[in-house]
């Protein structure tokens, strides 16, 4: 049987998730309507075909029964996403099926239950928006702020992603939020689901030429795949056209079909009826700015300029992607990596070329192997690369070389280089709520404001004029905004996931846990004798898939079960450096055992300026590991005097006995006991 995941498919294949699919040469463009750019020649084998065809996975020579995920089906038999989502919505129950619970991600929602609630299952929703380079107006802000009281749970949550997410709406109140949000400047339209997320870029508002590049080719990459069938506005706002305005450079790259790259008679001309196989997620950034964690994305877009500041073109990276499995060795975590430059005027099409090869060949039998990282980690970034350039019509150009990367939180106040300024607020884990949240809201309002969202789950305040600087300042810090330098620089990298109780996936806890967790933190550096402006990189997760990107952190916890988490070592404060597996199965109450001896031991061995990460990864595991082993607690600096503590083995295994009962070495009793001592009799001396 022939078929096609384009416009057209068979009725049998509505029915049948098998499908037989013959000798596959990739997609060939239904007719010569369009000129190509300089094209690369196509095989003489298959010149002269001329219906475009897609397939979910990749086939072999022969025909072969393709597998296909249950997702895959509900997307085929959806009408592009409505179908049954659409008749969901009219049922009065306070939840919808699971074909709809599928086809909803990609309206930018998930379905949500309270797992800690015993009994009947307690049904919301989390919306998810869509911003990219993470720009809000000063209106959307507003509405959002709003509606997180009106129907949701009273915050709002900056996410990793550049986007709000408002938790905790009911179904009967979904029609109302998504068109609100749609009306007041907003989208939630892929968010979620099978295709490109939020495309993110530095989220700090400088007027300079490459940073304001980077945001319009963030926009312009978010125009250019954004659905286009019209499902999202006819289930919200009863298919009302919202007006909005595409740079004819975004259009003519969609329209394109030189190379074979859409599905000419679709209402969706680059995702077809089966959209992507897996999430996409794309950032955009300068030189040295990896403010966006820029390896852990499907693509990554780099500016790059002449000495005179001029934008040129464009590196990319390909292949990051941060979602695992916990005990599956075949998946894993994995840093993007260079695949060539393309001029300025290309990058709409060559990002548009890395997409229908991940659209025509990522697997869509199993989804913890769909995503784009697992066909270039198959395939090698030499195939991978030769099969994009057939779809971008063009050879790669070298990539060109760049500086080292640094990571930027934009926290405190900056100039943008306009005469205006603007102020970057950490949130501690990006959840807005309480008098924080009433206050700033009130400075927003008051001085109209617009704001922009971080990777870094922060929220910047844009286009301040410099009279305003005090006022903001003082009004903000009294709601616990306060500035970076009395944050604890513990927390001001740290991330953490929402999970519990909302979180379908986690196993443990993460934003709830991480506050009590970085005071754990910080009481151990002070008990090994760091400085209180040492840090380390803190991410926390309740589960592997990796949204808060633990896999990049210097320290990672990322919980493999109820009150345990797997410790992650290893990534670096640059975010270039990919963490290992330290240690699996430790016990919430037992960090301390592993966290001491490795603080203590970098403190005592590091080089010079040293951090945390780059020391686990020069020492090696297996060196840390026999320390935590044999770990009883920080020596105690050789004495000039040459004092003992025990003089016979008796008294040492009796101090160790009650030591033992308060989780200290037999050194550290018997020390604080001297100390204590000692103490006492001099204030009595004083007395």
């Amino acid at each position: 049987m022939t078929t096609s995941f384009g416009a057209a498919t068979t009725s049998a294949a509505l029915k049948d998730a098998k499908l037989q699919i013959p000798n596959f040469h990739g997609l060939r463009p239904a007719a010569a309507s369009s000129l190509p750019r300089n094209a690369l020649p196509l095989p003489s084998s298959t010149r002269s075909l001329v219906i475009t065809r897609a397939v979910s996975t990749p086939v072999q020579p022969e025909t072969t029964t393709v597998k296909r995920s249950k997702v895959e089906i509900f997307k085929e038999q959806s009408n592009f996403i409505r179908y049954p989502l659409n008749e969901d919505m009219l049922t009065d129950a306070p939840n919808i099926g699971e074909a709809a619970t599928q086809l909803i991600k990609f309206h930018g929602s998930y379905q949500q239950y309270n797992r800690e609630e015993r009994g009947s299952r307690s049904y919301s929703f989390m919306i998810r928006t869509k911003n990219p380079c993470g720009k809000v107006s000063n209106q959307l802000y507003l509405t959002m702020d709003d509606l997180a009281d009106q129907f949701g749970i009273g915050t709002l949550r900056l996410t990793t992603r550049q986007t709000f997410q408002l938790h905790g709406v009911l179904k009967k109140d979904l029609k109302t939020v998504m068109g609100t949000i749609i009306r007041n400047m907003g989208s939630t339209l892929g968010a979620c689901g099978d295709l490109n997320r939020n495309v993110l870029a530095p989220a700090a508002p400088l007027v300079r030429k490459d940073y304001l590049l980077a945001q319009e080719t963030a926009e312009n990459i978010a125009a250019l795949l954004s659905p286009q069938s019209g499902f999202y506005y006819d289930i919200w706002v009863d298919g009302e056209k919202i007006l909005s305005s595409e740079p004819p450079e975004v259009v003519q790259a969609r329209n394109d079909n030189s190379h074979g790259t859409n599905f000419p008679d679709s209402p969706e001309p680059i995702y077809g009826t089966q959209f992507l196989p897996r999430k996409f997620k794309i950032a955009v950034t300068v030189p040295t700015d990896n403010s966006v964690d820029i390896l852990t994305n499907d693509i990554g877009v780099v500016v790059v300029t002449d000495e005179a500041g001029e934008p040129q073109g464009y590196n990319i990276y390909v292949g990051g992607g941060m979602g695992r499995t916990h005990r599956v060795e075949t998946t894993f975590p994995r840093l993007a990596e260079p695949l060539g430059y393309v001029p300025k005027e290309d990058i709409l099409y060559a990002v548009k070329a890395i997409v229908v090869t991940q659209r025509e060949n990522g697997r869509r039998d199993d989804r913890r192997y769909s995503r784009m990282k697992y066909l270039i980690s198959s395939w090698g970034i030499e195939k991978f690369r030769s099969v994009v350039e057939q779809y971008y019509g063009k050879k790669f150009e070298p990539f060109r070389v760049l500086p080292e990367w640094e990571f930027k939180s934009y926290l405190g106040w900056h100039e943008q280089g306009d005469g205006k300024l603007f102020y970057g607020l950490h949130v501690d884990n990006g959840r807005i709520g309480g008098k924080m949240k009433k206050t700033l809201r009130e400075v927003i309002e008051k001085y109209n404001l617009n704001v922009r969202i971080t990777p870094n789950q922060n929220i910047i305040l844009t286009d301040v004029r410099s009279s305003w600087k005090r006022p903001i300042t003082t009004t903000l810090a009294q709601a616990g905004l306060l500035q970076p330098r009395f944050v604890d620089p513990l927390n001001i990298t740290a991330m953490a996931c929402p999970a519990f109780p909302l979180c379908p996936l986690a196993i443990t806890e993460a934003e709830r846990g991480i506050p009590d967790i970085l005071k754990r933190i910080r009481a151990v550096f002070d008990k090994v004798g760091l400085r209180y402006s040492e840090s380390v990189v803190v991410r926390i997760t309740g589960c592997p898939n990796g949204c808060a990107r633990p896999y990049m952190a210097e320290l990672g916890l990322v919980g493999d079960g109820p009150n345990s988490y797997q410790i992650w070592l290893g990534g670096n404060k640059k975010q270039t450096s990919l963490a290992r597996s330290f240690m699996d199965k430790v016990k919430l109450h037992d960090l301390e055992k592993v966290l001491e001896p490795l603080l203590y031991y970098w403190k005592q061995r590091r080089q010079s300026k040293e951090s945390f990460g780059d020391f686990t990864n020069r020492m090696g595991f297996d060196k840390l590991k026999e320390h935590v082993e044999k770990w009883e607690g920080p020596v105690v600096a050789p004495s000039r005097h040459n004092l003992k503590l025990f003089a016979d083995k008796e008294t040492y295994d009796a101090m160790d006995e009650l030591a033992k009962l308060q989780n200290k070495s037999a050194h550290q009793l018997a020390m604080e006991i001297i100390r204590n001592y000692v103490a006492s009799n001099q204030n009595g001396k004083g007395e």
